[in-house]
């Protein structure tokens, strides 16, 4: 196989087009990648264990901008001696710290198309079958998650971002509809700081980088109580929420979390709903650790997100989509108004009006990549039977490992899994547990680390449907060797 080196080299200003030498340099290019990335798989080990400073003398002797290019050989030959042997395997089935899938093979194949043909998704002439193609996956999503017609939604870089979209466009919804102010034309009404947020205790942290960034503070996140089970507890959440608003607060949002980062706890969306309506305020679900189960057989732990004003859905976890996917999906479409701005250069309201849609209305985002692609091609060649065995995989696993290890004497397993993440320690001790998880990196087994209840505690995220039960016992007898 041609190693690419007489078509992708430094002197040669080469992009993909129709031409002969084009297409055979990019062949070239992503040929000698592929064999790279598969000659550096030598066994199922998820980490090479090398450490942190070793590692990091490695990287800084490489060069980074000579003064003459290298040249594609050459390059790719520094990424196969340093780069690639100590890249984190996410396909191993030692893997396992976060909520960090490996990719399935088709959607792998769709980032190329992404990549290669590097569609914008801000206006439709950036994009044509890209823009069409998105809202049609976004019209599915909305069906998918309960929602009927006036449902809309928009793809995201990550949770996060959906999570932060969701309380911008909450906030904004709130304050024109109970204070009459227009926050987009006028800023922040003059009761701003009474504005409060409601999450879980173990939320996702992206709901505080949310209240920063809209300049309430941190302060107006409220974290409430969960119970036993790692829930948010409504009967202490609803009496809160009442004290903050005869106090005089403003309570516009409360978020359910359907899928806890460490736990897999699922908050109870009817519940939630019940206190949103009761004191004026709007329910968002972040699901983008829990979205996936809806597939499942076991979708009915997620109770009813159609109750939900806005879902966060996130494809590169349970669904084993390449990062970055993830989508916001609103019950009302006029919610994504908050991000609505006409600019003449870019989406035009006469070409609007005429047919042509500009998705850059509906986005924090101007310039965004085209991950509703991996979608559409997962989603197309697994269909609900393929991707229902992958989720009962993963959660079935999850149940294995939790009662293979609740009733051994070296273990305590304090939480029963919903999901596919399991919080669990060995008994003697946060040093032992610290020391297990990093002999255990050391030898190219990772596995997560957290703290429940003031005490270190490891933790098993089993998004991989390739992890047999054979290879959990193996790994719980390693764990008490370590």
């Amino acid at each position: 196989m041609s190693s690419g080196k007489s078509a992708v080299n430094s002197d040669n200003i080469t992009v993909l087009s129709c031409r002969k030498e084009d297409k055979a340099a990019f062949k070239a290019a992503i040929s000698s990648t592929v064999e790279a990335i598969l000659d550096s798989i030598r066994d199922d080990s998820a980490f090479s264990g090398i450490g942190p400073f070793d590692l990091r003398d490695e990287i800084r002797a490489l060069p980074l901008l000579p003064e003459n290019g290298d040249g594609w050989e050459t390059v790719l030959d520094s990424l196969k001696e340093t780069v690639l042997p100590h890249m984190l395997r996410t396909w191993s089935p030692s893997y396992m710290p976060h909520l960090h899938s490996p990719a399935l093979i088709e959607s792998i194949a769709a980032e190329l198309i992404i990549a290669a043909f590097n569609s914008s998704m801000d206006s439709w002439d950036q994009g044509p079958a890209a823009t069409e193609l998105e809202v049609r996956v976004v019209s599915e999503l909305c069906s998918l998650f309960g929602y009927g017609e006036g449902s809309d939604g928009v793809f995201t870089s990550g949770g996060s971002q959906s999570n932060i979209s969701a309380c911008i466009a909450l906030r904004d919804r709130f304050i024109q509809e109970r204070l009459g102010w227009d926050t987009k034309k006028k800023g922040l009404p003059d009761d701003y700081r009474k504005l409060r947020i409601y999450v879980s205790e173990i939320s996702h942290f992206s709901f505080d980088k949310a209240a920063h960034m809209m300049g309430l503070g941190y302060d107006a996140v409220v974290k409430l109580p969960v119970d036993s089970r790692e829930r948010i507890d409504a009967a202490k959440a609803e009496e809160i929420i009442r004290k903050d608003k005869e106090s005089g607060l403003l309570p516009f949002l409360i978020a359910a979390t359907v899928g806890t980062t460490d736990f897999g706890s699922i908050d109870s969306v009817d519940e939630l709903r019940t206190i949103a309506d009761r004191y004026g305020m709007y329910l968002h679900a972040d699901a983008a650790y829990g979205s996936g189960a809806v597939l499942s057989s076991y979708s009915s732990r997620l109770g009813n997100l159609s109750l939900a004003d806005s879902i966060t859905i996130d494809f590169h976890k349970m669904f084993l989509l390449p990062i970055s996917a993830s989508a916001l999906i609103v019950r009302d479409a006029s919610i994504l108004d908050a991000f609505q701005l006409h600019a003449d250069y870019l989406n035009r309201e006469e070409d609007e009006e005429d047919g042509y849609i500009n998705l850059v209305g509906k986005s924090m985002q101007t310039t965004r990549r085209f991950d509703a692609l991996k979608v559409y091609v997962s989603f197309r060649m697994r269909g609900r039977n393929g991707y229902r065995k992958i989720m009962d995989t993963a959660i079935g696993n999850a149940s294995y490992f939790h009662e293979r290890i609740k009733s051994d004497p070296d273990f305590i397993a304090p939480i029963k899994p919903e999901l596919s993440s399991v919080v669990f320690a060995l008994k003697g001790g946060d040093e032992r547990n610290k020391t297990t998880r990093r002999r255990l990196l050391s030898e190219g087994i990772v596995i997560g680390q957290t703290v429940f209840n003031g005490s270190v505690m490891l933790k098993f995220t089993l998004l991989n449907p390739a992890l047999t039960h054979e290879h959990i016992d193996m790994l719980i007898e390693r764990i008490k060797k370590a």
